[in-house]
């Protein structure tokens, strides 16, 4: 029986630091989230529309997209976006569509919303390096690797493929 509690109780604590707020963004009077989230998130309808839209539109084009989809499964992925950033709802769901197309895991996404001040609970703004939204770093075991910040240089998927080769970024 006291397996059963420490088992639902750390359940229970990681279900809880996975959930982001929705809150009210003080300058627009619109939700916005806040914290660790989920891909599931941009399916409130504060989100979805812009979301999907994004999504839809993008379309990769990829120089070869076995090698680079064999490459990406060794990394790890974190946004950093803001639900009220104009440049985040333009890039983010076309970084989804490139990771999609991809077959990358869900799952090895880290995801976190932040706020107009580029804050969220339990992320460090300095530590993270954090200047505009949205950014994306790639990491492998644990080092960051590199990272696209608020806008390709090029593209979503050659910026990608170019960090996974080891080619310097902005």
């Amino acid at each position: 029986m006291k397996k059963i509690i420490i088992l639902l109780f750390v359940s229970y604590s990681v279900i809880q630091a996975q959930t982001c707020k929705r809150v009210t963004d003080n300058k627009t009077k619109s939700p916005m989230l806040i914290g660790k989230g989920v891909r599931a998130d941009f399916a409130d309808s504060s989100f979805s529309g812009w979301f999907k839209e994004g999504y839809e539109f993008y379309k990769p084009h990829f120089n070869n997209e076995k090698a680079l989809a064999s490459k990406l499964k060794n990394y790890k992925i974190k946004i950093v976006m803001g639900t009220w950033c104009s440049d985040s709802r333009r890039e983010v769901p076309a970084f989804y569509k490139v990771l999609d197309d991809l077959h990358y895991p869900t799952n090895k996404i880290d995801l976190v919303f932040v706020n107009r001040k580029l804050q969220a609970p339990n992320m460090d703004k300095k530590k993270e390096h954090l200047t505009k939204v949205p950014t994306i770093i790639v990491s492998q075991k644990g080092k960051e690797i590199g990272r696209i910040v608020e806008s390709p240089i090029n593209t979503l998927e050659s910026d990608l493929s170019d960090i996974l080769n080891g080619k310097k970024q902005r």
